[in-house]
């Protein structure tokens, strides 16, 4: 029997947004295959009348659903669609030990399960629901639509590849097998350094401000966003970061495989000046290669965009495309 953990929720208004008036709020747990029990924030369009068609956010990768994903849950939320925005196992105010961790598989699953609690509500068509990665997240949107057919629609903004950035490193600087390898020995030797104390180590978040003037600027660009306008204390990249061995499984697992037979709609976003810009272009390029399906797919690039303008910039986000979309498929 699956059985859903009593979570430690909070009850007071914490997100780094400001409270709509247009919208219900309240928050909702449910369990993955796994055992682990989630915990999201629900939107609902006030006065809103039979079954909505429905969307669950995540992301980015190291956030926490009182940062964007609530963001772009509410906003979504005002516009007509039933929306969650939810932690991922290990994460936030969701379940699962040790904490910090991340996997590509249970991640994906974490949105297969967000799709399962919304295919069941009395308020949801369960034929009408779609799904919102932001960065890291986008990617495994993208698994998640590769493997769940109840997905109708989906939605990438600033997306992260991040089997390919944990193999290959930033900009694919450390596309080797040697480079790979020296990885993996530093990241056993953490394993063991951990095992042998009983505690994980912290790999470290976002930089205090202000940050130094001869980093790059993508992480000029995250230490101003998680250090700055949206801290949040359960954020990881607000705070220690993930695990040091908390990703390491992504290296030799790519999760973008089987992208060109996902059959239902993708609308991929990017900004033109984000650093992380070259995963969408190539995982657009991947998608659309030797596919059947590329009628309901698109890339759209936002002109003078950087990576964290799609995390609350709200003059930048495309909302209206965004609702254009979704509405257009899931009908």
């Amino acid at each position: 029997m699956m059985k859903t953990e009593k979570l430690n929720l909070t009850t007071e208004w914490d997100k780094t947004f400001e409270k709509s008036d247009k919208v219900d709020h309240s928050k909702v747990t449910f369990v993955n295959r796994y055992g682990i029990t989630l915990a999201a924030d629900m939107y609902v369009p006030k006065n809103a009348e039979g079954k909505l068609p429905a969307i669950a956010v995540a992301g980015p990768f190291g956030a926490v659903k009182e940062q964007c994903s609530g963001l772009y849950a509410q906003e979504m939320a005002e516009r007509g669609f039933l929306t969650i925005a939810f932690d991922a196992s290990f994460t936030g105010e969701s379940g699962g030990q040790p904490r910090y961790m991340a996997s590509p598989d249970i991640n994906t699953e974490d949105f297969m399960a967000a799709v399962d609690f919304l295919s069941v509500q009395d308020n949801v068509d369960p034929e009408r629901i779609g799904i919102i990665g932001i960065c890291g997240w986008g990617g495994m949107a993208l698994n998640t639509a590769a493997l769940d057919t109840r997905v109708k629609a989906t939605v990438t903004a600033t997306m992260y590849d991040m089997s390919r950035v944990n193999a290959n490193g930033y900009f694919d600087a450390d596309n080797n097998e040697e480079a790979r390898y020296n990885n993996k020995v530093a990241l056993n030797k953490a394993r063991t350094e951990n095992y042998r104390s009983g505690e994980y180590t912290r790999a470290g978040g976002c930089l205090p401000l202000p940050v130094p003037e001869d980093v790059p600027f993508y992480v000029k660009d995250y230490s101003e966003y998680y250090k700055g306008r949206a801290y949040h204390e359960r954020s990881l990249n607000s705070n220690e970061g993930w695990n040091t061995v908390g990703c390491m499984s992504f290296i030799n697992q790519p999760i973008l495989r089987y992208t060109n037979e996902i059959r239902s709609a993708v609308l991929m976003i990017h900004g033109e000046k984000a650093h992380s810009c070259y995963f969408s272009k190539d995982a657009y390029a991947d998608m659309t290669r030797n596919s059947k399906y590329t009628d309901n797919k698109e890339l759209m690039i936002i002109p003078g965009a950087v990576h964290t303008d799609l995390y609350d910039n709200m003059e930048v986000i495309p909302f209206d495309k965004m609702q254009d979309f979704f509405a257009k498929n899931l009908k």
